[in-house]
């Protein structure tokens, strides 16, 4: 069942692929890093996403459309958001992989 706070939760992960592009190197510019706009860009994309996070859950139990679906939903898309982002700024060596264990 699409409810809008459903279709919040399917943003988040729809956007995973756009954040990973945004911290993608730009190997053609001969940087190793991506650029700082790439970055500011990411970072706000981010934030976009948190929101969202938290108004999905509000919206789910305030208008009484807590599904199934948004349960089993809503876990995943924070794992994928989480996990793509700590995974772009290791294999942009922006932190070593030794401090994600921590």
């Amino acid at each position: 069942m699409l409810n809008f706070p459903n279709i919040l939760t399917l943003s988040r992960i729809f956007a995973v692929p756009i954040l990973v592009f945004l911290l993608w190197p730009n190997f053609d510019l001969l940087a190793s890093q991506p650029l700082p706009i790439d970055y500011l860009l990411a970072f706000g994309l981010y934030c976009l996403m948190a929101i969202t996070d938290y108004f999905d859950g509000y919206l789910a139990r305030s208008q009484g459309t807590v599904s199934k679906l948004g349960i089993f939903l809503d876990p995943i898309a924070d794992k994928i958001m989480v996990a793509a982002v700590v995974l772009m700024l290791i294999y942009t060596r922006d932190i070593n992989g030794w401090h994600v264990i921590a």
